[in-house]
């Protein structure tokens, strides 16, 4: 059984607050603690002062998204956050990601565990994750 710490429950109502999930890229989305997220520091600062550990661990690129991504370790997890220069462009490319994110455009991807994307602002926060209670 997998023990769930209080950060890690903050990072999953962080991360849901972020977004309803990909499908809500037109939505006006509810406030996080400490302001709404809209772009990389504001999600950095969100997770902070919900008493996370955040550390960037340095730069991604996935062949499905045009922004570069940073890779950014939440509470020990590697969450991949990717910053567009305006909410429309990561609308246009949240749009390609299916529902359970099998699939982005045209490529079919075999995860290791179940991706979860979640969309606000100008920011596609991505990770990959077994357990059904970090979503």
């Amino acid at each position: 059984m997998l023990r769930i710490s209080r950060y890690l429950i903050s990072i999953i109502v962080i991360l849901m607050l972020v977004a309803y999930g990909i499908g809500c890229a037109g939505e006006k989305l509810p406030t996080a603690p400490g302001g709404s997220v809209t772009d990389y520091f504001s999600l950095t600062d969100n997770l902070r002062k919900a008493g996370a550990t955040v550390e960037a661990a340095g730069e991604v690129t996935q062949p499905f998204f045009s922004a570069q991504g940073k890779v950014t370790i939440v509470n020990g997890s590697d969450v991949q956050v990717f910053e567009y220069e305006n909410a429309t462009a990561a609308d246009t490319e949240a749009a390609l990601v299916s529902s359970d994110g099998s699939s982005v455009s045209t490529s079919m991807i075999s995860w290791v565990a179940p991706p979860h994307f979640y969309k606000a602002g100008k920011l596609i926060v991505f990770y990959v994750s077994e357990s059904e209670s970090v979503k």
